[in-house]
């Protein structure tokens, strides 16, 4: 831990309870298994094994009653795995108290509904039409020699093996299990609707990398675009109901972000002889490198980004940008002016992720200030500000731009969206200025992967910049046909 768990909690508001390992992750767990009235032979065998795998672990798995509460609804926090095709009356989800507060695992005896062929699109559409027509969000498909989990995300990995072991319940399927996918709530940040100016020069500028950007990856199939709630299909009105209470009234889901943060001053950190008060501090966060402690100071920090739910491949800055940011650990996010405070604009649901990467930007500027002032990182920052883009695939290392460093392929592989994924990307990015500052390399920006789920590049490169480099092909045709 490059910083502390109540550092997180103040600068990202991330609880400090929550488990960032494997063996954290496992002892949170708390499973029952609830089939479905009638189970075929192999999802019976699947699950007594998958009980013993968690038992082995030292997950107890609970029985129904000890599960559930006097009312007969399961106790918040308990993850629930449904084998078997039920009908209306007994799904899981009506015996949650609340919708965010339960993780419900399908489990069925067939393949899934997709093939090696299948493009980002057609996979997430078949997974997320599958997680609304059955009420759950994991979904585990079990045949005679595999069996494949499918997330919310998009993200699919087939284990070969007719029953999960020991392992793959450990490092593949206990992450999944341990947080889960939800829309920031209201109360989670100040919404300052109508105060983004998109009339000024910065704004103007930044809104035509936002295009430029665009343009470059409309064509590239691993940019998963949107998945509208209204084709999906519905047992009945009441589960179509509760599907867009979940995602908070959503006209469906759009996956990946394009980010610009804003120019940020930075002070330089200062190597720290004295006990910091973490309980407190939102100013500055304590910093382990080096085998040194540095007292870092935390600026506002701000981001331009895209919207939840806009086409990525077809913006419109003066629709589609909105800008978030976090000042003294509190959280905001500002709409487009053009709009009046009655327009619904949502906040991403990888909002914490944009601000983990904006904060640990300004963190390793004001480190490099302190330790390598020649580095052109901090001056990039404090000029220019930075770039994000987040896709739902994985670069090959030839595309990885210079100067930018890898990290995060060996994390647990969580779903997205998580307090987790974001802690990740603040914590990754501290150790990779770690391992360059060891080696004497420069540093301009890093590399996130996230095992099952995608990729984050960030740094000093622009968007469009950071396109070009990840689609080389698609940036050549278009500045053959005069459109680039």
């Amino acid at each position: 831990m490059r910083i502390s768990s109540k550092a997180l909690n103040n600068l990202l508001g991330i609880h400090p309870e929550t488990p960032l390992d494997l063996d954290g992750m496992c002892r949170k767990l708390r499973p029952v298994i609830y089939p479905a009235p009638l189970l075929t032979e192999r999802l019976e065998r699947f699950c007594s094994n998958l009980a013993a795998g968690m038992q082995a672990l030292g997950i107890p798995v609970l029985s129904e009653d000890d599960a559930a509460g006097p009312d007969g609804r399961f106790s918040p926090g308990t993850v629930i795995f449904a084998p078997g095709n039920f009908p209306d009356s007994l799904l899981a989800i009506n015996r949650v108290s609340t919708l965010y507060n339960n993780i419900i695992v399908g489990i069925y005896d067939e393949p899934p509904p997709l093939d090696s062929s299948s493009m980002p699109q057609e996979r997430l559409d078949a997974i997320v039409g599958r997680l609304a027509r059955d009420m759950v969000h994991i979904l585990i498909f079990v045949t005679e020699r595999s069996w494949t989990i499918c997330t919310m995300n998009g993200g699919v990995v087939t284990l070969s093996t007719p029953f999960p072991s020991v392992d793959d319940i450990q490092n593949t399927l206990v992450p999944k299990l341990t947080a889960q996918v939800v829309p920031p709530r209201p109360e989670d940040l100040d919404i300052r609707h109508g105060e983004l100016c998109t009339e000024n020069r910065e704004f103007r500028s930044a809104a035509q990398d936002f295009m430029d950007c665009s343009a470059l990856w409309k064509h590239n199939r691993c940019l998963v675009t949107h998945t509208s709630t209204a084709g999906l299909e519905y047992r009945n009105a009441f589960y179509k109901r509760i599907v867009a209470r979940y995602l908070d009234q959503r006209s469906g889901m759009s996956y990946g972000f394009f980010a610009r943060q804003r120019p940020v001053e930075v002070a330089p950190a200062r190597y720290d002889f004295h006990t910091c008060d973490e309980s407190k501090a939102h100013d500055t966060v304590m910093v382990q490198l080096e085998n040194r402690a540095l007292l870092v100071p935390v600026p506002t920090v701000s981001v331009l980004t895209t919207r939840s739910g806009c086409r990525k491949h077809l913006l419109d800055p003066e629709k589609d940008l909105v800008e978030i940011g976090i000042t003294g650990g509190r959280a905001w996010m500002k709409t487009p002016a053009a709009f009046h405070e009655e327009y619904d604009v949502k906040p991403s649901f990888d909002t914490l992720t944009i601000l983990a990467h904006a904060i640990g930007n300004a963190l390793t500027a004001s480190i490099l200030k302190t330790i390598r002032p020649e580095a052109r990182f901090a001056c990039h920052l404090e000029r220019y500000g930075a770039s994000m883009t987040h896709w739902h695939d994985y670069p090959k290392e030839e595309l990885m731009p210079e100067g930018y460093h890898r990290h995060g392929h060996l994390n647990p592989p969580v779903s997205c969206s998580t307090p987790q994924s974001a802690a990740y990307s603040l914590l990754g990015k501290l150790s990779a200025l770690e391992q360059v500052l060891e080696e004497g390399k420069e540093y301009r920006g890093d590399v996130h992967i996230e095992p099952n789920h995608g990729t984050n590049v960030v740094g000093m490169l622009t968007l469009a910049e950071t396109a070009a480099a990840m689609n080389p092909e698609l940036k050549s045709g278009m500045q053959r046909n005069g459109t680039l």
